[in-house]
């Protein structure tokens, strides 16, 4: 039987129809870079100190002795959390009018009994300054983001799933709108908790859409264009949307309103749907070959070609009917040895990129700057990013792009330790070749990952190592606790772990220049390693060699 590309190569491979679906999937996923990144600035914690109830009468001169001062790493700030028992500090206030006539620091402490003046300096509010979320509470705001991966990795299991079964083209647009839609109830919030149930709806919808977008992309476009889709186009309108976030949270200091004004964005994206169609290759799958011809046979009016009379042959149709009876499941991911060795090790890749691009992302130093500044410079470094995965997919193999790129982030990140103090800057400048090395290697994977599953399962493959990278994502955060034991401990397992990631990389079979599978069955018959006798008939036809009884076939498409 024929494979797809075969079928559909009369279309062309760069025609209008091809450019408008290029430029509208990679416009889809816009939102994804400023959705759930934009806890930095509705999450951030404003300046404050303890309200000091205006009922007490003190002086100008009291009142500014009222917080006690504390160290700081290597400065003296008053305290966030305590303040001067305000009873004692009445009854010196009455017998003493200079406060510098008394020792206060004999004056026992207690806690913000009457809540916390904030900051207004750079922000109107935040969710910390709304709900109190500091010093016995602090625990709560970066929570709040954890819920929201919390919901993508929900997310990224079920959209996989789902989008395997009832199709690509709906699950992406209901994601956009879980996003949208819980995003702005979102703002309605009475309290914290309520806040963290909608933050948690919104990641269900967040990355989702990222991942069913990437592979809808993957299955539209033709072969030689599928690489630029995944990475330069996909990758810098992500990036675009990265950079949009800082702009906008700019001229916008309340959280209510930069949230409402984000996800306002996803209305803009509701006529998309007249002009995206489903996958032809999932309605083929499914044994509904009337609605997919009807899409091929609109791809070729547009690019202004003439389809063939019959699209398929009567043998074709009869194997796309016997395999729409199909049903898969997760278990399918896990059923023959190919693809079983195939699903393990992606989630181990993608899990250990997730805790290093995100891990990186949260703790690479301030770059002593402004902080909308330095959120746009974290924008920035994805699109030399997914300009570099484009060539390294483009003319290298996979397994060794991911491995290559797996490898340098992985010694970048332990060279770290033999940094000298005194050159901070070189370190910060190692970090950040890190964090270039994870997005790059998140680009190659998600087009690594599309190719390595078949189309019966595709999504649920991906979406399977999505969902293996989230529950990363929850977690990596605390591999940098584990400076509190040593300073460079978190960079030196990080490093290892990419590093072992790139050894089990070379394990995976090779998709560069591959047809794309479309059962499990094509799947099984992949060889991770090309040896194999020599036959009349084999597709392949290139120089062979004969090496204790067995003839080596090299792949000229390889």
């Amino acid at each position: 039987m024929r494979d797809y590309d075969e079928i559909t190569a009369f279309l062309g491979e760069w025609g209008p129809y091809q450019k408008i679906i290029f430029f509208l999937l990679s416009l889809s996923v816009f939102p994804n870079g400023f959705c759930g990144i934009n806890m930095v600035f509705v999450g951030d914690i404003p300046e404050h100190r303890c309200l000091i109830p205006g009922n007490l009468n003190l002086s100008e001169a009291w009142m500014n002795r009222t917080i006690p001062l504390e160290q700081d790493k290597d400065k003296l700030q008053y305290s966030k959390c305590r303040r001067y028992r305000l009873d004692v500090i009445r009854n010196l206030s009455e017998i003493f009018p200079d406060p510098d006539s008394v020792n206060i620091s004999e004056v026992g402490q207690e806690p913000c009994l009457d809540g916390w003046v904030y900051s207004k300096e750079q922000y109107i509010s935040t969710i910390v300054s709304e709900w109190d979320l500091v010093c016995d509470n602090g625990w709560k705001g970066p929570f709040s983001t954890s819920v929201y991966f919390i919901g993508v990795l929900a997310g990224s299991f079920i959209a996989g799933q789902l989008a395997d079964r009832f199709g690509r083209k709906k699950v992406m647009f209901l994601t956009l709108a879980l996003q949208t839609v819980f995003g702005i109830i979102q703002i309605f919030s009475p309290n914290w908790e309520i806040f963290c149930t909608f933050n948690f709806l919104v990641g269900l919808g967040s990355i989702s859409n990222y991942m069913v977008a990437v592979v809808l992309g993957s299955e539209l476009v033709g072969k030689s264009v599928r690489i630029i889709y995944a990475t330069i186009g996909i990758g810098t309108f992500y990036a675009a949307g990265y950079m949009y976030l800082p702009f906008v949270a700019y001229f916008i200091r309340s959280w209510e309103i930069l949230i409402l004004t984000l996800s306002l964005h996803g209305f803009l994206y509701i006529p998309l749907w007249w002009f995206i169609p489903e996958s032809p290759r999932w309605l083929l799958i499914k044994g509904r070959v009337q609605e997919a011809e009807e899409i091929i046979r609109q791809a070729a009016k547009k690019n202004d070609v003439t389809a063939p009379v019959m699209l398929f042959s009567d043998l074709e149709l009869q194997d796309m009917k016997a395999k729409s009876n199909q049903s898969q499941a997760v278990m399918h991911l896990f059923t023959t040895s190919n693809i079983r060795t195939t699903t393990i090790l992606n989630i181990i890749i993608w899990m250990v990129l997730a805790t290093g691009y995100f891990g990186l992302s949260l703790n690479v130093p301030n770059l002593h700057g402004d902080d909308y500044l330095n959120c746009f410079l974290m924008g920035v470094i994805e699109v030399p990013a997914a300009i570099a995965a484009y060539i390294f997919l483009q003319r290298f193999p996979r397994r060794f792009s991911l491995s290559g790129i797996l490898f340098l982030g992985g010694v970048v990140l332990l060279l770290i330790q033999i940094i000298p103090s005194n050159l901070s800057v070189l370190a910060t400048v190692l970090m950040m070749i890190g964090k270039f090395t994870a997005a790059c290697g998140f680009l190659i994977v998600y087009v690594y990952g599309t190719e390595l599953y078949p189309t019966v399962v595709r999504s649920m493959g991906v979406g399977l190592s999505s969902t293996a990278s989230r529950a990363a994502t929850i977690i990596s955060p605390y591999i940098f606790y584990l400076g509190l034991y040593h300073e460079f401990l978190p960079f030196i397992v990080l490093g290892c772990l990419m590093v072992l990631s790139a050894i089990l990389t070379m394990i995976l079979p090779e998709t560069f220049k591959i047809p794309l599978k479309d059962t499990i069955d094509q799947m099984e018959k992949i060889k991770r390693f090309n040896c194999k006798r020599k036959h009349k008939d084999h597709p392949y036809q290139g120089e062979t060699t004969r090496e204790n009884n067995m003839v080596i076939t090299k792949r000229e498409d390889m």
